[in-house]
């Protein structure tokens, strides 16, 4: 029988494609005496113009240079050509010179009623001379280098042919939720399946307790799970019920989607600081 159709034989991975950074962490088959422990992947890129180094995060960042600021040296990658629209630690980077061109938290956006996310609009205020990109491209070039760089170290066990978790915000609505998976489709990613991040922080939790959480609850407790991403605040409410005399858990309730996370923490710090060195009489570039 073959691997790809062996489902046991397959790796199960799973990708947390956040607002601020992308990490892929892989489980290996095992038997029950030996229960399996996941591995985060050291996630190949760019740091530097042509400075490649391996990372357990990939930068939620796409920086999209002129075509004369690199060269192609400077932007080659392991597995392919060099690259156009560059992500990871080097879009960071060059970001932080050059603004205009860096697209950062394009997973809120995805979130964003009334918006069309396949409409190239970032970066925002982009210059004229920039081809902008849309959320939902965006999405895909991160999917996509996680993809190439799983692929060119693992060449034996592609990533299209293993089962592949992302986990995606609870308070995504249908909508944001088609476009993670159609763009995850269109990275080759087919054994797809879909994991609220409050519940993947729940399972991990019953997974380190072991059979010892079911001392920590008791029917009728409910539990809040607090999730504080890159760009959004998730809240999720579990209960604790019985069924047929064993401990049931349930999720009844999640929070509206919440554009408070750690990107805008970090810009109310800069504006309060921005303000603060106002009132002292010193002015700060915008870029700063």
């Amino acid at each position: 029988m073959s691997e790809e159709s062996n489902p046991v034989s397959r790796l199960a991975i799973g990708i947390d494609l956040g607002t601020t950074h992308c990490v892929l962490a892989v489980l290996q088959p095992s038997d029950e005496d030996q229960p399996a422990t996941p591995e985060v992947f050291a996630i190949p890129q760019l740091v530097r113009p042509g400075v490649l180094e391996a990372s357990p995060q990939l930068p939620s960042f796409l920086y999209l240079p002129h075509e004369t600021e690199l060269p192609e040296s400077d932007r080659q990658l392991p597995w392919g050509d060099p690259a156009g629209a560059l992500s990871g630690r080097i879009a960071r980077h060059l970001g932080n010179q050059t603004p205009g061109r860096l697209v950062s938290s394009a997973k809120s956006w995805l979130g964003h009623a009334g918006i069309d996310c396949k409409q190239a609009f970032l970066p925002l205020e982009h210059p004229e001379d920039v081809s902008a990109v849309s959320p939902y491209e965006a999405t895909v070039a991160y999917l996509s280098h996680l993809r190439e760089a799983w692929n060119h170290s693992h060449p034996d066990q592609p990533l299209e042919t293993q089962d592949v978790v992302v986990t995606v915000p609870a308070s995504f609505d249908p909508a944001a939720r088609d476009l993670t998976s159609e763009a995850a489709r269109q990275t080759g990613l087919q054994n797809l399946s879909l994991l609220e991040e409050p519940q993947a922080a729940f399972y991990s939790w019953i997974n380190a307790c072991g059979d010892q959480w079911r001392e920590q609850v008791s029917v009728g407790d409910r539990v809040l799970v607090i999730d504080v991403g890159g760009g959004t605040t998730d809240l999720s409410l579990i209960a604790v019920e019985e069924a047929e005399g064993n401990l049931h858990l349930r999720r009844i309730a999640v929070g509206n989607h919440i554009l408070l996370g750690g990107d805008n923490m970090d810009l109310a710090l800069a504006y309060r600081i921005n303000q603060k060195l106002a009132d002292e009489g010193k002015t700060l570039q915008p870029w700063q």
